[in-house]
């Protein structure tokens, strides 16, 4: 298949004309119940299940590296340094019983 780049727009993937992309092939395990809620949603998208998990994978990409690249922008040059020293000017009380590990 010949591919520039996959472009998401409202949603959708775009695929245009360009170069070659490379596919590989990776045996997925799922509980049956995922697999069965995929067929689903790939039959009401009109697409095949192989092509709806690969969308919804590089839908998960797409969200954690650009989660990644916000919080690397956002951090700016904060250090672990400066996080200690606001951290050692919290207020020392127990945690709420909802939010104490179990």
């Amino acid at each position: 298949m010949l591919l520039t780049s996959v472009i998401e727009a409202d949603g959708a993937f775009e695929l245009e004309e360009g170069k070659n992309m490379s596919k590989t092939t990776y045996p997925l395990k799922l509980p049956l119940s995922v697999k069965k809620a995929a067929q689903r949603l790939a039959k009401e998208d009109g697409v095949s299940l192989n092509q709806w998990i690969a969308v919804a994978v590089a839908e998960k990409v797409g969200v954690v590296e650009t989660a990644a690249e916000f919080f690397k922008q956002r951090s700016g040059n904060a250090s672990g340094t400066g996080l200690m020293k606001f951290l050692r000017k919290a207020p020392k009380i127990a945690p709420e019983p909802d939010d104490r590990l179990r």
